[in-house]
């Protein structure tokens, strides 16, 4: 067989580990004078065969006269190792299992189907770095976010191509909980060497959810801690998430709330209304959802916050429309919305803010900025007459979302008050803002 003679010449021309760890385990299904076969363990096996021997294995079929096409398929009956309170994990073949600690993970939260904003641009591309494997943020990064705004979407998405491109990566994925309850286990059974060799030797990357969850658990702190000491002082890759920043979690103790700040710590605001409506044209689309610039515009002014209330919502809009027979209209999205949210969504001043931007195609940056340009100015004194009409925010408040103070706020409510009520194209334009505004 062709393929004998060529794996043959492989284990001459590679390392005798990456030859061992990634030829050897390949077996030849079928070899004729068109296709040679080859069967791997499992499809992160075979992806990463693909992608780093393919081109070296066609080279030698050319020079041993054997088949153009070369198939990588997946062994019908994988190998697996279940790794307990976690899903299936594959294990490689000679790596000692286990290799990873991994969770359930969802399938569609990959960086593929996170969508970016200014809100979280730089979690997503920390995370994208540490998946690469590259430092352009360091090695250690604590994310912290309100419920629902991404934390866990981009935590897995790390996992998921991690998992693609380098499998053989020593890779841990749990929450908090799950960390300080396996240890408990340890300390119960006698383990703890096991329980720490695990975290410390055997880990290349580690990834810890919710670590708001370890207030007052010293013992997990401090177990926690030794474990981070370690991995981040020998360039390890570590991820933390908490739903409370790092400076205002109770009952943790002041050298682990250092440690886990030591690298990049940052934080996912909630989404603006152009990163709203992007996710909700996006999540349409995924449900096969056609809906019209205004249903857009009026769902991503009342969902924000938790994306999952948006996912929801979109359900219930899809599901109403399939059983009406009939495409979503604005009417039928209230309907649905109402049973979302107890109650219209309160106007902010950030919300108007946006709002307004959006409507005059004017920019966050360029309504805070120092332009006294009239395309600039005139958005904002109107966003700036607006919040004060709809909002108890004070004056002050106003003026700080503007970089502005007090009295530049009144000023701009009184040049739109008069404006107003002597241009009748600024009372139209502002009264048509007023509606949609009370939609």
């Amino acid at each position: 067989m062709v393929w004998e003679t060529v794996r043959e010449s492989l284990q001459d021309a590679l390392p005798e580990s990456d030859f061992g760890l990634w030829i050897k385990p390949l077996s030849c299904r079928r070899e004729d004078q068109q296709v040679l076969e080859l069967v791997g363990p499992d499809r992160f096996f075979c992806a990463w065969v693909q992608e780093r021997y393919l081109e070296l294995i066609k080279g030698r079929l050319q020079e041993f006269g054997g088949p153009s096409e070369v198939r990588l398929t997946v062994a019908s009956e994988p190998e697996t190792q279940l790794d307990a309170g976690a899903g299936g994990q594959l294990r490689l073949p000679g790596v000692t299992a286990p290799v990873n600690r991994i969770r359930s993970l969802h399938p569609g939260y990959t960086f593929e189907q996170f969508m970016v904003g200014e809100s979280n641009i730089l979690a997503r591309s920390a995370c994208q770095a540490l998946a690469d494997g590259q430092s352009t943020y360091g090695h250690c990064l604590f994310i912290n976010s309100s419920t629902g705004l991404g934390k866990s979407h981009l935590t897995q998405a790390v996992v998921h191509k991690v998992m693609q491109t380098a499998p053989s990566t020593r890779l841990h994925y749990l929450t908090a909980q799950q960390f300080s309850a396996e240890m408990v286990q340890g300390i119960r059974s006698g383990a703890m060497d096991k329980f720490s060799s695990k975290y410390v030797q055997n880990c290349d990357m580690l990834l810890v959810e919710d670590i708001h969850t370890l207030t007052g658990k010293n013992k997990t702190q401090e177990e926690l801690n030794t474990v981070l000491d370690y991995l981040i002082r020998s360039g390890r890759r570590v991820i933390l998430t908490s739903a409370v920043a790092p400076r205002n979690i109770a009952g943790i103790d002041e050298d682990f709330r250092s440690r886990m700040t030591s690298g990049l710590v940052t934080h996912i605001e909630e989404p603006e209304y152009e990163t709203r409506a992007s996710i909700i044209r996006h999540k349409a689309a995924q449900n096969e959802l056609e809906l019209g610039d205004e249903v857009v515009d009026f769902l991503a002014r009342h969902l924000r916050g938790d994306i999952r209330r948006t996912e929801s919502a979109l359900i219930g809009i899809r599901a109403k429309s399939c059983l009406l027979g009939t495409p979503p209209d604005l009417a039928l999205v209230k309907e649905v919305l109402s049973a979302i949210i107890d109650r219209p969504a309160e106007l902010s001043g950030e919300t108007i803010r946006d709002f307004v931007g959006c409507e005059f195609k004017v920019s966050i940056e360029e309504l805070t900025s120092r332009s006294r340009k009239r395309s600039i100015t005139f958005p904002r004194q109107v966003a700036m007459y607006l919040t004060r009409k709809y909002t108890g925010e004070s004056l002050a408040d106003i003026g700080q979302l503007y970089n502005r103070d007090h009295s530049t706020v009144l000023h701009a409510i009184k040049v739109v008050t008069r404006d107003m009520s002597r241009k009748t194209s600024v009372r139209r334009q502002v009264e048509m803002l007023c509606e949609k505004l009370q939609k």
